[in-house]
C-alpha cells in the first residue's frame, strides 16, 4: 500500500509540472526542478542542463506556440528508494508560427525525493511524432 502511494506521489509531482507549464506559469517549475537538471533532447540529438535551461524551453514554448489540446495518459511510476521513473504518453495539439501541429509520444522523467517532495533531475521525450495537424 505504501509503494502505491509513494508511485502516486511522483506521478503527481509529473503532473503538476505539466499543470504548470500548460496554464503558462513556467516560473511556478522552479521548486520542481532541480538546480542541475539535465534535459536530453528527443532522439538524443542534444542536451541542456539547469534550471534555468530547462524553465527556458518551457519559456520559449509558451511564448511561441498556443496548445489547443493535449493529453497525458498512461502513466506509470517505478521507485526505487529516493528516486522515481515516471513516462506518460501524450498527444498535443498547438499552434506554432501559423503552423497548426499534432505531437505524440512518450515523456520520460527521472525524480529525486528531496525533503519529502519529488524533484525533477532528469528528462528525454521518446517516440516523438510531429506533423501538421
Amino acid at each position: 500500500m505504501a509503494e502505491e502511494s509513494t508511485r502516486e506521489d511522483a506521478v503527481n509531482a509529473m503532473r503538476r509540472i505539466n499543470q504548470a507549464w500548460l496554464g503558462g506559469r513556467v516560473l511556478d517549475l522552479a521548486p520542481l526542478v532541480h538546480a542541475d537538471m539535465v534535459i536530453v533532447f528527443p532522439g538524443f540529438t542534444g542536451r541542456g542542463q539547469g534550471r534555468e535551461t530547462v524553465l527556458a524551453g518551457f519559456q520559449d514554448f509558451c511564448r511561441n506556440a498556443t496548445v489547443h489540446e493535449f493529453r497525458e495518459y498512461d502513466h506509470v511510476a517505478d521507485v526505487a528508494g529516493d528516486t522515481a521513473v515516471v513516462t506518460f504518453q501524450y498527444d498535443m495539439i498547438y499552434l506554432r508560427s501559423g503552423n497548426r501541429y499534432r505531437s505524440t509520444g512518450r515523456d520520460l522523467w527521472v525524480f529525486q525525493k528531496q525533503g519529502g517532495a519529488w524533484i525533477a533531475v532528469w528528462r528525454t521525450m521518446l517516440d516523438v511524432k510531429e506533423d501538421p495537424a
